[in-house]
C-alpha cells in the first residue's frame, strides 16, 4: 500500500528519538519517506500506533471507504504538527502500521461477493431462495469473523508494547476486534460513539458485520458497560427499541434534540459536560466521519443532513480529557476520497486531534496550550 515505508527504519533505527527530534524541523513539510503526517519515527520509539483498516465488504449505500486510510496518510503530510491545543504531540512519535494483513485485497473479493446480495434484497428477494447467494453470504460473515479476529491481535500486539493505539477505518465495522482487545484489558469501559446513526441493527442485511450493526455487536461484550451517542439523526424503529430496552446502557443524544436545546438557549459547552457525565471513567472514542456537517465529509458512505462543526467535535473531545476520563484508545471510520483532497484532509485533521486526547489523557507530554 502507497503509505508502506522501510526508509523510516533503516534511517533512524540507529538514533535516539532525542537526536531525530534534533535533527527534524517541523516547520518545514513532511518527509516523504516518512510515515504519517511526515513524522521521521520508527515504530519501536513512536508512542502513538496507528493501524489501518481498509475493509468495507457489507457497504450498502456509497462506497469508498476503504480507500480511506490512503487518502488519511497522503494527507496529513499537509498537517501543521504545530497544533494549538497539543504543541509538542508531534514529538511523541505518531506512526503508521505496515505489518498488517491484505485487507484490502480481502475487503474488495467480499464486496463483489455481497453485492448482488444485496442487489437482491433491494428487489424484495430472499438471498436464501438462491444457493449462490446463501453460500456468499456465509463465507462473508466467515471472512468478518476472521478480520474481527487478526485485527483483534494486530491491536493487541502494539498495546502489549505499551503503545497508544489508534485504528483508522474502513467502514464502521472495523473496529469490533479492538473493541474485544479492550475488554481484555479493562474491567469496564464505555464508548463515546460520535455519528449520524445509531449502528444497532442487529445483522443488518444477513451481514453479521455489518456496518450498521457494530454497536449492537459491542453490546454482546460483558465489559461494554455503556455507550453514549452523539449527533445522531437516523434510525430505524428497532434500533429505538433496542435503545428502550438497554436498561440505560445506550444513551442518545439525538441531533435535533441537541439544536433544540441550542435553540432555547443551551450551550454546546452545557451540553458536552452532560454527554460526558453518562459515560464511565474509561472511554473508548468512536468516531465515524459522517457525524459532521456533510460537507465536511461529502464523499462518506451514508451522509445525512444536519450534524456537528469541525470544531464542536474537538471541543467535546478536548472536554473529555479536562474531565479526568481516562481516554484508552480510538477509531476514525467512514473516510471516503472524492475527486479532491477535501475527505483526507479533514480525516487527516481529526486524527491528529484524536492522537493529542488520546496522549494527553494518557499522561504524555503533548505541551501547554497555546493562547494570543
Amino acid at each position: 500500500m502507497p503509505y508502506l515505508s522501510k526508509l523510516i527504519s533503516k534511517n533512524n533505527s540507529k538514533m535516539t528519538k532525542e537526536e531525530i527530534i534534533e535533527n527534524f524541523d517541523p516547520n518545514q513539510p513532511g518527509l516523504a519517506d516518512a510515515s504519517l503526517f511526515g513524522l521521521p519515527f520508527p515504530p519501536e520509539i513512536s508512542d502513538v500506533i496507528i493501524v489501518p483498516a481498509p475493509w468495507e465488504v457489507t457497504v450498502s449505500y456509497g462506497s469508498g471507504a476503504s480507500e480511506g486510510v490512503n487518502a488519511v496518510f497522503d494527507a496529513s503530510f499537509q498537517v501543521d504538527l504545530f497544533h494549538q491545543e497539543f504543541p509538542e504531540l508531534w514529538k511523541l512519535g505518531i506512526y503508521m502500521d505496515e505489518e498488517i494483513p491484505d485487507w484490502k485485497t480481502e475487503s474488495d473479493k467480499y464486496k463483489k461477493l455481497a453485492s448482488p446480495i444485496i442487489e437482491a434484497l433491494e428487489k424484495g428477494e430472499n438471498p436464501d431462495e438462491y444457493t449462490e447467494l446463501k453460500s456468499n453470504l456465509g463465507k462473508i460473515n466467515s471472512a468478518g469473523t476472521q478480520f474481527k479476529n487478526e485485527l483483534k491481535e494486530r491491536i493487541s500486539l502494539w498495546l502489549n508494547q505499551g503503545k497508544l493505539v489508534g485504528l483508522l477505518g474502513g467502514d464502521h465495522s472495523t473496529p469490533l476486534g479492538y473493541f474485544e482487545a479492550q475488554a481484555e484489558r479493562h474491567e469496564e469501559f464505555g464508548i463515546l460513539h460520535l455519528d449520524a446513526h445509531m449502528d444497532l441493527r442487529q445483522a443488518y442485511e444477513g451481514f453479521t458485520y455489518s456496518h450498521a450493526s457494530i454497536m449492537y455487536n459491542a453490546l454482546e461484550i460483558p465489559q461494554l458497560k455503556k455507550i453514549v451517542q452523539v449527533g445522531i439523526r437516523d434510525f430505524c424503529e428497532e434500533e429505538v427499541e433496542l435503545v428502550k430496552s438497554s436498561n440505560g446502557r445506550v444513551k442518545v443524544f439525538t441531533d435535533s434534540d441537541l439544536k433544540s436545546q441550542q435553540f432555547t438557549g443551551i450551550n454546546w459547552s452545557e451540553q458536552c459536560q452532560a454527554i460526558i457525565s453518562e459515560l464511565p471513567e474509561k472511554v473508548h472514542i468512536s468516531f465515524d466521519i459522517d457525524g459532521l456537517y456533510p460537507w465536511y465529509c461529502p464523499n462518506t458512505g451514508t451522509p445525512v443532513p444536519g450534524g456537528f462543526s469541525f470544531e464542536q467535535a474537538t471541543f467535546l473531545l478536548t472536554q473529555l480529557v479536562k474531565s479526568g476520563k481516562e481516554i484508552i484508545g480510538f477509531d476514525l471510520v467512514e473516510v471516503a476520497p472524492g475527486e479532491d483532497d477535501w475527505d483526507g484532509n479533514v480525516g487527516a485533521r481529526m486524527l491528529f486531534h484524536l492522537c493529542g486526547v488520546l496522549a494527553k489523557s494518557q499522561g504524555k507530554p503533548v505541551g501547554e496550550r497555546v493562547f494570543f
